[in-house]
């Protein structure tokens, strides 16, 4: 008897803890957010506000210190400087983006304007195929830039790294040495020269490779942003693993972004061919290190999966306005050095706050 009542005593016990217990329905304190965590959130969500902010600030600075750098004249001078290292900041924005880096960049480019050049101007090819043949190289290179990151899985700093020397060996081959010069171009392929033309408002003069430019930016701001191509950019950068489980073709979307950022490459030969009035083989030298300034003063973040093309055109800016003011400031040239330095390594700790915005 005493054995068949203790299931039922335990039970009750049960029943009578269960009575006992606290029947409040759980509830959480609400987290309130300080300033500071909010302030990282909405940087990080709109990365061009600092960069625009920068710039504003620049400009009103050494409009102070020289006088005449608000002078029309002068702005005009900092957005010509400033064209090719601002197409050749797209390119390398895309990339970056992908949480990847292209150091062959320039390489690209100096040898898609050297077969430009070399197309129309000594073999007589009519120049519109010329510019046509040039950028499918280009392409082609970013091409092969991209299946070597996807397919065969090499880091892209190692990928570029040697395709940099590869491109610098093909160019040096292909032209042999030799610049394409300025009057030979005017003579047989003016149209080359495109892009150095300019259009004048008072005393402000805008060239044809800065409208070139504002154009392409708005073309892949729009790709960027309201396309599913862009999403899937955007979603490869921030975190590959999760967008490989949601369905994104990974090396596919990855190889379109090198082979488009090889093809502005090329684009940018065309504006640089404008923009200097020849084709050097040694031109530039220093734009792929620019084109990463530029965007890292822009906002883009080197970790992939944040940033904005306007943010690189800005950053491309803020280095020529510095530059550019610095040296009517009658400041040396390793002094100039010495403040682009400092921009990007204050951009580069500003990225890491903001990415501590969302842990």
């Amino acid at each position: 008897m005493s054995m068949e009542q203790e299931p039922k005593q335990a039970g009750s016990e049960f029943e009578v803890g269960l009575d006992a217990a606290d029947k409040s329905v759980a509830s959480f304190a609400r987290d309130d957010r300080s300033m500071d965590h909010i302030l990282r959130g909405i940087l990080r969500r709109n990365p061009t506000i600092i960069p625009a902010m920068v710039l504003v600030f620049s400009v009103i600075c050494f409009g102070i210190i020289a006088p005449n750098f608000m002078s029309p004249g002068v702005l005009s001078l900092v957005l010509k400087q400033v064209t090719v290292t601002g197409v050749v900041a797209i390119a390398q924005t895309l990339i970056i983006l992908t949480a990847g880096i292209d150091l062959s960049v320039g390489a690209i480019m100096v040898l898609s304007s050297m077969i430009m050049g070399r197309l129309a101007v000594d073999f007589g090819i009519p120049p519109f195929f010329a510019v046509t043949i040039s950028l499918f190289f280009g392409a082609l290179m970013g091409w092969a830039n991209g299946v070597l990151v996807t397919i065969v899985k090499l880091p892209p700093f190692i990928v570029t790294l040697g395709t940099l020397s590869v491109f610098t060996a093909l160019l040096l081959w292909y032209s042999g040495s030799q610049s394409i010069r300025g009057a030979d171009i005017r003579e047989m392929a003016p149209s080359l020269l495109f892009f150095g033309h300019s259009l004048r408002f008072g005393g402000f003069v805008l060239t044809y490779g800065g409208l070139a430019l504002i154009g392409l930016a708005i073309l892949i701001w729009y790709l960027l942003n309201h396309t599913a191509w862009g999403r899937h950019v955007h979603a490869i950068g921030d975190d590959p693993d999760a967008a490989m489980l949601s369905g994104i073709k990974i090396n596919r979307t990855l190889i379109s972004v090198y082979a488009l950022a090889g093809l502005i490459c090329g684009f940018a030969g065309w504006v640089a061919a404008g923009r200097v009035g020849s084709i050097s083989p040694i031109g530039f030298t220093d734009i792929n290190l620019a084109s990463i300034t530029a965007v890292v003063i822009g906002g883009t973040s080197l970790f992939g999966g944040r940033g904005s093309i306007l943010g690189s055109v800005l950053g491309a800016m803020i280095v020529g306005v510095f530059n550019t003011g610095l040296s009517l400031a009658g400041v040396d040239d390793y002094w100039q050095m010495f403040a682009a330095g400092n921009l990007v390594l204050i951009a580069v700790a500003l990225d890491q706050w903001l990415r501590r915005a969302t842990k």
